[in-house]
């Protein structure tokens, strides 16, 4: 994998070191997480953040673990970081760090206090919610090792108030259980007890968020160092409180030798693609220990259909997990309902609310059996994916029907925004795009050729299903391509002074990326040709990929910054989405044009902001700062997908 550290100027550096984040899943869709210098800056981060009955509706548990050193003089050192509701950051323990590692996926901190080296790894017991932090003495010594756990229980979209009921934390041996949730064990365990008030969350405070909340100090845990090699170490789990872990240096190298085969598995080509096979791993959960899903994003997203099937191939096909990736096909399929792929939200209600879901959907499993030889499932799935034509063509929810004049898919309701362009300011869609989307038309021509195929394996007539896929074809090559030397990003959209469902309609030409499907898929309507790929690149590639809107455009907003409305605002309007450079490349290699610099950027993102994974989005405008989610599925997935695709 990629050489993942930092040495003192970035570690000391507050603003350096606290806009860098590390990630350790469980496997389950809980996680630890925090960032380099040790500073909380988001009411998502903790050692121990579990999930519940979906990966969105997680809780906070363990937040900190804040180490103090006493040092043979009598001194005494600490080693955390917090920064308050005064502005002050204290203690400052940054400033003694002096190296981050990420080391097969996990993280560790070695502070220096003068002879003193004191090292701290950190680990999630694969599978269970469960962490490790091994504290090691490399240099020095004898010291007393105290750490004070800081701990809550709280949904962890939300914060918890010293106004409110006091935490419970009731006596075990070697530590204690928290509100009877998750249980602390290490030794030396005193109880304490007290409120720490106005903890500060500095990146909740950009977002528009409220920033503070109280922690409960429930006490510390102390051990000593005599010699080099020595070791202290704290355990926190949730679920069965009971069942005792196995030791934390076990748990860490269990979780090492794990990370080791999940790269193994995958057959990296090189580092950074060994590296982007585990930035992966971190998505696929079995949720309530049993069920395949995938998480969208850390730290705050759930399950959604469409990043699922979108980010498909990535994870699983490009990964070695194909069985996993079946399983999860099949429970998909048993989600449709009036041909349209259910969409769980992070609510927890499931939802039939996307245009695209469910033709990416079709895209995976056409996917699924051509890389893997599959038929078997394809055969199975068959009668599912043929009533998603059946219910397209006669018409299902929100306005989605063919045009039996030219074959082509519409969409669109009063208030709904159904493409991956969904952004709603104060429940308005910011971009309904109602009409026929150009990505969406792409998609259903890729679905009905991929339908057709496997409909020929299976030894079925496909022929209306050919018929169907020519005549969408022919009309999407004679009504897409625009005057201006790219494609519309909408057919037949009600005009502005109109409102929907009014007499006038209009071609929308705006400048968008989601016309790179027309040349990207398998099955795409369109071939690509030079002059117009370089006009969209013109106008939309970034070094982190294209935005969503083109800059000369009257809508575009360059910094996706803000309190929520003004980020919803712009999410879909001049903002970058990493995970298009999986069109854009798969658009210019079918065009024959090289791309041999075109992972350059985003492969040096890989240590700027979510350690070894790719963002979420990043604003318009130089120097394109990543924003959103640190560690996003379909950015991580369509990077691996096309650079493994060019080897």
């Amino acid at each position: 994998m990629i050489d993942i550290h930092f040495g003192p100027q970035v570690c000391g550096d507050l603003t350096s070191a606290a806009s860098r984040e590390w990630l350790v899943p469980d496997g389950l869709g809980g996680y630890a997480m925090g960032t380099v210098g040790g500073l909380r800056t988001r009411r998502y981060h903790g050692l121990l953040v579990v999930p519940g009955e979906t990966p969105a509706s997680r809780r906070v548990g363990l937040v900190s673990l804040d180490p103090a050193v006493t040092l043979p003089s009598g001194a005494r050192v600490r080693l955390g970081a917090h920064e308050w509701s005064s502005g002050d950051v204290d203690p400052r323990g940054f400033e003694l760090l002096e190296r981050f590692d990420l080391v097969d996926g996990l993280p560790r901190w070695r502070w220096r206090i003068g002879a003193v080296v004191i090292e701290r790894e950190l680990a999630m017991l694969p599978g269970r919610s469960c962490v490790a932090v091994v504290h090691r003495l490399v240099a020095g010594g004898p010291v007393r090792l105290e750490l004070s756990a800081a701990c809550t229980w709280r949904d962890a979209h939300g914060e918890r108030r010293a106004d409110g009921p006091t935490p419970q934390v009731e006596p075990v041996t070697d530590g204690a259980v928290v509100e009877g949730a998750y249980r602390l064990a290490g030794p030396g365990w005193e109880p304490e007890g007290q409120w720490w008030l106005g903890v500060h969350h500095r990146e909740e405070a950009s977002r528009g968020l409220h920033p503070e909340e109280d922690l409960w100090y429930a006490g510390r845990f102390a051990g000593e160092l005599e010699r080099p090699g020595d070791t202290v170490s704290v355990r926190a789990w949730a679920g069965r409180l009971d069942e005792e872990p196995p030791p934390a240096a076990e748990i860490v190298a269990t979780a090492r030798r794990r990370n080791r085969q999940v790269v193994a598995a995958a057959k990296p080509a090189d580092p950074v693609e060994a590296t982007l096979a585990l930035a992966a791993d971190a998505f696929v959960v079995r949720t309530g220990g049993t069920a395949v899903d995938v998480v969208a994003g850390y730290p705050w997203f759930g399950a959604w259909s469409r990043d699922t099937m979108i980010s498909y191939e990535g994870l699983f096909l490009c990964t070695g997990r194909a069985e996993e990736g079946r399983e999860l096909l099949r429970a998909y399929a048993a989600t449709l309902s009036e041909g349209m792929l259910a969409n769980t939200a992070d609510t927890g209600r499931v939802e039939y609310n996307t245009v695209d879901g469910t033709l990416w959907f079709l895209h995976a499993v056409s996917r699924h059996v051509t890389v893997t030889g599959d038929t078997d499932l394809g055969d199975e799935l068959l009668p599912a994916l043929r009533t998603v034509v059946e219910a397209h063509v006669v018409g299902t929810r929100y306005g989605i029907g063919v045009d039996p004049a030219d074959g082509l898919l519409a969409q669109g309701a009063p208030g709904t925004a159904l493409t991956w362009m969904d952004a709603r300011v104060y429940g308005v869609p910011v971009t309904p795009r109602t009409g026929k989307p150009v990505e969406v038309n792409a998609l259903w021509i890729n679905g009905l050729a991929g339908l057709a195929e496997l409909s020929e394996l299976a030894g079925q007539d496909a022929d209306e299903l050919w018929r169907r896929h020519a005549q969408a074809t022919a009309s999407f090559r004679d009504r897409y391509p625009a005057p201006t030397g790219w494609l519309h990003d909408v057919l037949d959209a009600p005009a502005p002074a109109y409102p929907l469902g009014g007499a006038a309609l209009h071609d929308d030409d705006a400048l968008r990326p989601n016309q790179l499907l027309a040349w990207s898929l398998p099955f795409a309507p369109l071939e690509p040709d030079e002059p117009t790929l370089r006009r969209v690149a013109t106008g939309l590639l970034t070094p982190l990929g294209p935005r969503s809107l083109a800059p000369d455009s009257p809508e575009f907003v360059g910094r996706h910054r803000g309190g929520p409305a003004e980020r919803d605002g712009g999410y879909h309007q001049g903002t970058v989405w990493p995970w298009l450079i999986g069109p854009y490349v798969d658009a210019c290699r079918r065009g024959k044009m090289s791309v041999d610099d075109a992972f350059i950027g985003i492969e040096a993102h890989l240590t700027e902001y979510g350690l070894g994974s790719v963002s979420e989005t990043a604003d318009g405008l130089a120097p394109h700062a990543a924003t959103g989610c640190p560690f996003q599925a379909w950015s991580v997935a369509e990077l691996l997908r096309v650079r493994r695709k060019g080897q």
